[in-house]
């Protein structure tokens, strides 16, 4: 125990080191104005939306697209959000798919993470599973919808292992890529100071494979988030509730393109709100700690 304690502390002495030599070149600021911070990250992406909305407008009043059965009126978009508030449905169609949708990116986390581990460590089950893995990454998420549906029925179970067989090669094979990026001299140093097995990988491959590990954590949960989608509007039942997913296809059954328009506009909020809310403070705090937020 003492010497993998000694460990973890002169990894973290030389990553400190490294990090601020790291810092003191790249030029890292202190708190950055909100001044700046409207300007360089919250005005581009308002400006950017007022232009399509814009566009969007210019092609219904001057009648390019002249059939609201194709495109809808932003206003006609609005007033379908506005309807499901006044139902109270709105929330519902978020909570459902999200409660989902993070749910199954935690059980995939829990099996992705040691398979991962176990891959980029032992060469055989490397060299047995590790293409099986990398041909599931590829494989479209909506092909598993099917199997699933007759294995299991119109559940929840279905829903999540559409999100499990969608997401855990991504995140496996993330924690593979950055195991494979780690310094050889980390692991001799750990293993001189008895760092090995478990220990080893907890203290000293996991934070060194973080940036790759993150990167592949963020895909798995795009993953996750397309499996869930495809499940929900294929398999859709009164049983498993309304989703965005649902809403969607209800949407094409019922011919309003503002239906659909409200839930692909939904799927786009979520996702983005879950990539600025967990994802990105995860790269920042991973970037500051290795020294490697520069100034603008």
């Amino acid at each position: 125990m003492a010497s993998t304690d000694t460990t973890k502390a002169v990894l973290q002495d030389a990553a400190s080191v490294e990090a601020g030599l790291d810092a003191l070149e790249s030029g890292v600021v202190g708190r950055t104005p909100f001044r700046q911070t409207f300007g360089n990250k919250i005005l581009p992406p308002l400006v950017a939306t007022l232009v399509v909305l814009v566009v969007w407008q210019a092609l219904i009043s001057f009648k390019i697209v002249n059939d609201p059965t194709k495109l809808p009126s932003p206003a006609d978009v609005g007033d379908e959000f506005k309807d499901a508030w006044l139902q109270g449905k709105l929330l519902g169609y978020i909570w459902t798919s999200v409660s989902r949708g993070l749910l199954g990116f935690l059980f995939a986390l829990a099996i992705g993470t040691p398979l991962g581990l176990l891959v980029a460590r032992v060469k055989f089950v490397r060299a047995a599973i590790g293409p099986v893995l990398s041909g599931l990454q590829s494989l479209p998420s909506v092909a598993w919808v099917p199997p699933a549906v007759i294995w299991l029925g119109l559940d929840n179970s279905m829903m999540y292992a559409v999100i499990l067989l969608g997401a855990v090669p991504s995140i496996a094979n993330g924690l593979v890529s950055g195991i494979d990026q780690v310094p050889p001299l980390f692991l001799r140093a750990g293993r001189t100071m008895g760092a090995t097995g478990l220990k080893g990988a907890w203290h000293i491959v996991l934070p060194a494979a973080l940036p790759g590990y993150l990167a592949g954590l963020k895909q798995g949960w795009a993953f996750s988030w397309r499996s869930l989608m495809a499940a929900e509007i294929i398999a859709s039942s009164p049983d498993l509730g309304i989703g965005l997913g649902a809403l969607l296809e209800n949407g094409r059954n019922a011919s309003s393109m503002s239906m659909v328009f409200e839930a692909i506009f939904l799927i786009l909020f979520v996702g983005i709100a879950i990539d600025l809310l967990i994802f990105s403070p995860l790269e920042r705090w991973v970037l500051r700690s290795r020294g490697l937020l520069v100034k603008g």
